[in-house]
């Protein structure tokens, strides 16, 4: 399951010291030379020093998602930065991030930039679906506040693809639940295959480029090109990630960070699986407690017989998808829209209604809500955020191919998620990184607070299911940061209009002020 904020996703006067270019750029370009700022690399210098061409963001549409999210928004300037294709040989191959601006409208501190996690979710859609929680706010005021689309990714050139549109809806209806070694050997099959794709589909150098380690590097010339000494970033879910592993490569030059729904720096893949886990279940209970107190709950009046009325309700779609429009609602879609509505308690609703349908034998809500966490738009298009989180998953993270512990594994996450149980045993499988055709680029993980951070802010919400609360406090205790308790029931938090969390994320990066030891919202 994906780190990456839901509610981002799905919601939605420049100061004197820009120096503007004079030059010939494609029509409605604005060329605009701010950097190089602060530190540079050495042998970086032309990257960090470029122009931008900032325009308009319709051309960087691909999809009815964006072309809506980016249609008559005249206060928004997008624009692509190159970037070295492997930071080893800056002098080789380049490729291009795109990245969206709402500049500051008052006394300007620099640039805010975002992102929303995944790994693979784009932060220029990020950024426009918080333009209207800044608009009136002192960010707003006082930041450009700038989304990246990290490479791969979104508007960014070029986008992992592994899966053509087609082929992805023909995924999502492979069940592959079969535990017989017979199944679990096809399952394999079909993971090598879709490794094999990704090679074909996107380049093997490509795909060996993609991770964690070299995002960070992207941030750092963004940073300097935008004309910023020093950074100032929230990373949201996964982003934190990014977050801490920029704070270790590059610590004397960061100014500001709020990391809101971290990732534990200190679990290996197999314990934050098992962490998730938990978090969904007790989300899930949670939910089915507030579901129990409404006459029309789909799952009955016991909050105890939740699960089992859950079970009751899914598992039949393994052997019987259900019809919705002309596509089909598989077991996999109807877990995937009920995760997705788990991130937060204000999906509850729709959850509720999407397992209401199912019991009459219908699926549109449910399929709904796992076509917006794969990035499916109504055009039948699909974003890049699958096969980017699961190209970048494969070169960040140690690869595990002993069956026995991938059986250990599943056999503990069905224990911390009992509501996920479909019936059949667990049992060990490779997934598509066992078969990756490039080997793993990890950053060495954060142990200790890098010499020259700055203080930084990670909010942590009690009942957040996808990164749960411990992980916000190891990441603070690692850092050495100030920590923000949100007692809520959401995964992350800042600038979504819970006024205690704003107000004290706000004053940090405007003023560099840290809440008090065991701040709580």
């Amino acid at each position: 399951m994906r780190r990456s904020s839901p509610l981002l996703l799905v919601l939605l006067a420049l100061t004197a010291c820009t120096s503007v270019v004079t030059g010939d750029p494609s029509p409605g370009v604005r060329l605009e030379k701010r950097g190089p700022a602060g530190a540079v690399p050495q042998g970086l210098e032309r990257f960090y020093g470029q122009e931008i061409g900032w325009g308009g963001c319709s051309a960087y549409a691909d999809s009815t998602t964006t072309r809506a999210l980016y249609r008559d928004r005249p206060s928004l300037e997008c624009a692509r930065v190159e970037v070295p294709l492997d930071y080893a040989a800056p002098e080789g191959g380049t490729i291009r991030i795109g990245v969206l601006r709402r500049p500051a409208t008052g006394d300007r501190i620099g640039s805010l930039l975002l992102n929303p996690g995944g790994p693979g979710a784009s932060g220029m859609e990020a950024a426009v679906s918080l333009v209207p929680q800044v608009l009136t706010s002192e960010i707003g005021a006082r930041f450009d506040l700038v989304g990246f689309d990290p490479r791969g990714v979104g508007a960014s050139e070029p986008r992992v693809r592994c899966l053509s549109d087609a082929e992805r809806d023909e995924e999502r209806l492979d069940v592959d639940v079969d535990a017989s070694p017979e199944g679990v050997a096809e399952t394999e099959r079909e993971n090598q295959e879709y490794a094999r794709k990704c090679a074909e589909n996107t380049s093997a150098e490509f795909l060996a480029n993609l991770g964690t380690r070299d995002v960070v590097k992207d941030l750092d010339v963004l940073r300097s090109a935008l004309g910023d000494e020093k950074l100032s970033y929230v990373g949201y879910s996964y982003g934190t990630h990014i977050g801490a592993v920029y704070a270790e490569a590059f610590p004397a030059n960061v100014r500001a960070m709020v990391l809101d729904g971290a990732v534990d720096p200190a679990q290996d893949e197999g314990d934050s699986l098992v962490a998730q886990g938990a978090g969904f279940q007790q989300a899930f209970e949670e939910f089915a407690a507030w579901c129990a107190k409404r006459p029309d709950c789909a799952l009955g009046t016991d909050p105890a017989k939740a699960a089992e009325a859950f079970q009751g309700l899914t598992r039949p779609l393994v052997e019987q998808p259900v019809a919705v429009q002309g596509r089909k609602l598989s077991y996999n879609d109807s877990i995937t829209g009920v995760v997705q509505a788990l991130y937060s308690s204000q999906l509850w609703e729709p959850l509720n209604t999407g397992l209401t349908e199912l019991k009459a034998g219908q699926g549109q809500t449910l399929l709904l809500l796992a076509d917006t966490y794969y990035g499916r738009d109504a055009d039948g298009k699909y974003s890049a955020i699958t096969d980017a989180f699961t190209a970048i998953q494969c070169v960040d993270s140690p690869r595990d191919t002993d069956r026995a512990k991938l059986a250990e594994v599943a056999r503990r996450y069905r224990e911390a998620a009992p509501f996920l149980d479909d019936g059949a045993p667990p049992v060990g499988v490779l997934d598509a990184c066992a078969f990756w055709p490039v080997p793993v680029t990890a950053a060495p993980t954060l142990t200790a607070r890098p010499v020259g951070l700055p203080p930084v802010l990670v909010i942590s919400t009690t009942g957040d299911p996808a990164t749960p609360y411990d992980a916000g406090v190891s990441l603070a205790r690692v850092l050495g940061g100030a920590l923000l308790t949100y007692e809520g029931e959401q995964h992350t938090v800042y600038l979504q209009g819970v006024e205690c969390v704003d107000a004290i994320g706000t004053a940090y990066l405007v003023g560099l002020a840290t809440p008090q030891a065991g701040a709580r919202c």
